[in-house]
């Protein structure tokens, strides 16, 4: 039903208005609020909870059978050893990055929400705003835990490191960077593949298969391709034990965070391309 009013002292008739109606200028702000609501909607979203109980599992596991330091490798000496769990976590999130996005397409809930935002790109803005804000404070928290747990089961045992140690805190909150770079490089992939098994199949093999197929070719320049893969840079930036052709920790960074840009990009750009 509508209704058509007469403009208050010109006599004018105005447009009807269907009842019930209410009209909302679309803003980003709005955009990220209706995506906060879908990501917590979504039976995917315990994978963070997993993925962080997995990563305080593992700094208890690794801490307890790390408290005798012979016979041991370098990487479980480090202060990174506690926080291998997110080789796991990994796995988790990137998982959980692919389903926020693709998700939507298979249930074809993506046209809605672009019949509601027709200009595509906010909607993409906000995934990552909201999905950046949940996975990043989630796996800083749980790497966090992970390690002081640990410290806590070797206490006594062989010395232990703390936070304000030099680059230990750098490790520590870079696990849980690191962890949510591969959670957003997953949502690109949603977002370039639009399905499911075929997006996680794509970051799998980026992640995962890339850096075994690399180990096969030995010599200088495999090592090099390897340190400049998403995983070789972020191991980089989050673990203590560097070796030799590995990019500098914070240059790693730049080079995981360049990887992630340039998914997005292309993910923006085939966006705007295609029909939903």
């Amino acid at each position: 039903m509508s209704e058509t009013t007469t403009t208050a002292g010109t006599g004018q008739l105005t447009q009807p208005t269907p009842a019930g109606r209410v009209d909302w200028h679309v803003t980003l702000p709005r955009v990220v609020a209706s995506e906060w609501a879908k990501l917590w909607s979504l039976r995917s979203t315990p994978l963070v909870m997993a993925a962080m109980l997995a990563m305080a599992a593992f700094g208890a596991i690794i801490g307890h059978n790390t408290r005798h330091p012979a016979g041991l490798a370098p990487e479980d000496l480090v202060a990174s050893g506690p926080l291998q769990g997110y080789y796991l976590g990994q796995l988790l999130i990137g998982s959980l990055g692919v389903l926020v996005v693709s998700g939507e397409y298979s249930t074809g809930m993506v046209r809605a929400t672009f019949a509601a935002v027709p200009r595509r790109l906010p909607v993409l803005l906000a995934k990552v705003i909201v999905f950046t804000a949940v996975v990043a404070c989630a796996m800083v928290a749980a790497s966090v835990a992970a390690f002081f747990i640990a410290q806590a089961f070797l206490s006594g045992y062989r010395p232990t490191y703390a936070l304000s140690e030099p680059d230990v805190l750098r490790v520590v909150v870079g696990t849980g960077v690191y962890l949510t770079l591969i959670g957003l490089l997953g949502g690109a992939i949603g977002w370039i593949v639009r399905s499911t098994p075929g997006a996680l199949v794509t970051l799998f093999a980026v992640i995962l298969v890339l850096p075994v197929l690399l180990l096969l070719f030995h010599g200088t320049r495999a090592d090099h391709a390897s340190a400049w893969l998403p995983t070789g840079a972020g191991a980089a930036f989050s673990t203590s034990l560097h070796t030799p052709g590995e990019l500098a920790p914070w240059t790693g960074l730049a080079v995981m965070v360049t990887w992630v840009a340039a998914a997005y990009a292309v993910a923006a750009f085939l966006l705007r391309r295609r029909d939903a």
